[in-house]
């Protein structure tokens, strides 16, 4: 009877012994064949992220913020950085739409658009006087496309009387303070808010 027992415990033990081990052999199969799906996931994600643009289509945003660059690196005296901005600046030009405009509208907005791309490349392959012409045109240009599509921000048309030997120059600007671009980092307080472009 107790020699029964101890063949019976024993059977138990072995068999309790091979279901852990069969047990221990199956996670590490399912750890391994996780890490082969997870590596074959990334691998994938990989090819689409090569295969698609994840920056988007541009938008009126991007638009105000590369004019303001300009604007910013005009008035630092940098011609580099405002060629930079302008570079993207007459890309995003060319390739954004408002679709949600009339036709009659688009046609306009496209013109618009026409415009600012060609003072964007001006303005990325000249030296500063050429750049800061191209941008004080650029002004109201930008004018002009923001009372069609609206801003995204408040804006302040600015105006400085003695731009282009006292006929006057204007610029858009997203503070009420005057940070003059038009004098290559001179001059820079001359000028005052002559409009204010609301949000919408």
């Amino acid at each position: 009877m107790k020699t029964q027992k101890t063949i019976l415990s024993l059977a138990l033990i072995a068999g309790l012994s091979l279901s852990l081990i069969a047990c221990g052999e199956k996670k590490q199969e399912d750890h391994t064949m996780g890490s082969e799906d997870h590596n074959a996931m990334s691998e994938s994600m990989d090819n689409m992220d090569k295969g698609m643009d994840m920056s988007g289509p541009a938008t009126k945003t991007d638009l105000i913020d590369e004019y303001l660059e300009i604007k910013t690196a005009l008035g630092n005296n940098s011609k580099e950085e405002a060629a930079k901005a302008a570079t993207k600046l007459a890309e995003n030009a060319k390739t954004i739409s408002f679709d949600q405009l009339t036709d009659e509208k688009k046609s306009e907005v496209s013109s618009i658009l026409e415009v600012i791309q060609e003072h964007s490349e001006h303005i990325a392959k000249s030296e500063m006087d050429h750049q800061i012409e191209h941008f004080e045109a650029m002004g109201k240009d930008f004018t002009d496309l923001l009372a069609i599509v609206g801003s995204d921000r408040k804006l302040y048309q600015q105006q400085c009387p003695m731009y282009n030997k006292n006929e006057g120059g204007i610029w858009l600007s997203d503070s009420e303070e005057i940070r003059n671009p038009l004098f290559a980092g001179k001059m820079k307080t001359c000028g005052a808010v002559k409009q204010v472009i609301e949000i919408g």
